[in-house]
């Protein structure tokens, strides 16, 4: 036994085992020579064991020097066994391509991996990417191994540092997981509750937030190399500027070009919103600029395309949104569209609360005026809807007599129906080919009477007792005439109800 060996001495220890070891388990002259390491302490102890070979103990500002690997270890205390391994205490690993600090380290010279235990904080050199938790292993590069590798456990954080085609940094983005596999330099896996952040690689605007992209799921697969990512069960992504949007699905796919996010896809119950529109569908392909959708794409068989806007509804066989720096300035659909809205009862009452208008066609065009406001927050009102091919359309509108509170009803079948509005008001309905249609206005008080259930008749009519202003005469009353008790025919149809001043309408 070997005690307090100066620090100056250098004990040539043999990573694969002592020389009695060696000589029960003999190994080729180049592996042993390529496996050696040499022990720097300032105490030594050696213990040999019952079945033979020996135990050896470093003590006191240790230094681990393999050569022919460049790998450097340090630290308080090591031990080194038979099978080559190595314990160290406090310990900073360092290689070309590595370092890592932790509590305990075990090095496993047989198979080049390395296991850092408790308060690790490893740096991949080449690349930059840091990581952050209570383990991790670490495989090295070797002939039957092309790629490093490191698995880390117990909720970890990864830091990948990248940089854009120019080589200027761009901010990282960051994962944490329960468990977190990096394979090389570039792809990354990670399982169980994973959060990633990616700040805005774009210059920020003045008074704006910082910006960036939050995504979380419970696993994810990220390839730098490729610039792609794909998000797995139950995935959410979040757009954080000053217009926040979000995106979920079944299955969410992103997509990179020079470090900057420019299209996401969400597949199966995907669902997009953002502050002025929100979309379901199957699938929807958003394209991104700066963190802010550009357009969105929207297709779907079991669940048809669906874009909802504080004025307007849409369904399709397919969507095609266009909403630059995400303000909504036109909307495409495509085969069996049909468009709805609440009518505008600021200048007229409708029967039931729930009435809305109605617009069908092959295709429908929707038009919204993004110069109108200049409150970005603001949702963009809508200026024109345009249907295509066997086009039908049910609008309320307001009466030509002021003085009328219900609706006018315009109906119509064309080719082409073309519907203008003037702020957020139905102003124009224009058919082309093969026109049919009706338009009915409302015209006497039995109209209002059927229309608004008797509440103006009623309301003309004073309440019982009720005192009259000193001066004026009180306000005469109607009596509705008793209903007959033999039936009465029908009258014929008015037809003047048809509105003839626009021949296009009838």
């Amino acid at each position: 036994m070997i005690s307090r060996v100066a620090r100056s001495v250098v004990l040539a220890g043999v990573c694969a085992a002592p020389a009695a070891a060696a000589a029960q388990q003999p190994a080729p002259a180049r592996k042993a020579e390529a496996t050696k390491c040499n022990f720097e302490s300032e105490r030594l102890t050696v213990d040999t064991l019952p079945g033979g070979g020996q135990v050896s103990f470093f003590g006191g500002n240790v230094v681990i020097r393999c050569p022919s690997r460049q790998i450097v270890v340090k630290g308080d205390s090591a031990e080194q066994r038979p099978d080559g391994e190595h314990v160290i205490g406090h310990a900073i690993y360092d290689e070309p391509r590595f370092h890592v600090t932790a509590d305990f380290l075990n090095h496993y010279t047989a198979d080049e991996r390395v296991v850092a235990v408790g308060n690790v904080n490893a740096k991949m050199l080449p690349s930059g990417s840091t990581l952050v938790g209570p383990i991790a292993e670490y495989k090295r590069v070797t002939p039957t191994h092309p790629r490093e590798e490191m698995f880390a456990r117990g909720r970890p954080t990864v830091t990948i540092v990248e940089k854009d085609s120019s080589g200027k940094p761009v901010p990282p983005t960051t994962v944490v997981a329960e468990l977190i596999h990096m394979d090389g330099d570039s792809l990354v896996y990670g399982s169980g509750h994973v959060i990633i952040t990616r700040p805005n690689t774009g210059a920020p605007k003045p008074n704006a937030k910082p910006g960036g992209i939050t995504a979380t799921a419970d696993s994810v697969f990220m390839d730098q190399g490729k610039e792609t990512m794909r998000l797995m069960r139950e995935p959410l992504l979040s757009g954080q500027t000053d217009r926040p949007f979000t995106l979920k699905g079944d299955l969410v796919d992103l997509f990179s070009s020079n470090k900057k996010l420019q299209r996401v896809i969400a597949r199966a119950n995907a669902v997009a919103t953002s502050d002025s529109m929100r979309i379901t569908s199957d699938t929807i392909d958003l394209r991104v600029k700066n963190d802010l959708l550009q357009r969105a794409y929207a297709w779907g068989k079991v669940t048809r395309a669906h874009a909802q806007s504080p004025t307007q509804n849409v369904d399709a066989d397919s969507l095609d949104v266009s909403m630059p720096d995400q303000k909504v300035r036109l909307i495409r659909a495509l085969a069996k569209a049909y468009a709805q809205g609440r009518p505008d009862t600021t200048r007229f009452r409708v029967e039931k609360p729930d009435t809305t208008d109605w617009l069908r066609g092959d295709t429908i065009t929707a038009h919204f005026d993004t110069l109108a406001t200049k409150d970005t927050s603001k949702t963009p009102p809508i200026r024109q809807m345009l249907a295509l091919g066997h086009a039908s359309s049910w609008y309320h509108m307001a009466a030509s007599d002021t003085a009328q509170r219900c609706p006018a009803i315009n109906q119509v079948s064309a080719r082409l129906i073309t519907i203008d509005f003037n702020k957020q008001q139905v102003a124009t309905v224009t058919a082309v080919d093969s026109v049919v249609g009706v338009f009915v206005e409302p015209r006497s008080d039995t109209t209002a009477l059927a229309c608004n259930g008797g509440k103006a008749l009623r309301a003309a009519a004073p309440k019982a007792g009720a005192q009259t202003a000193p001066g004026k005469a009180a306000p005469k009353t109607t009596t509705p005439a008793t209903p007959p008790k033999t039936p009465v025919k029908p009258p014929k149809p008015d037809t003047s109800l048809l509105d003839s001043r626009d021949p296009t309408r009838r």
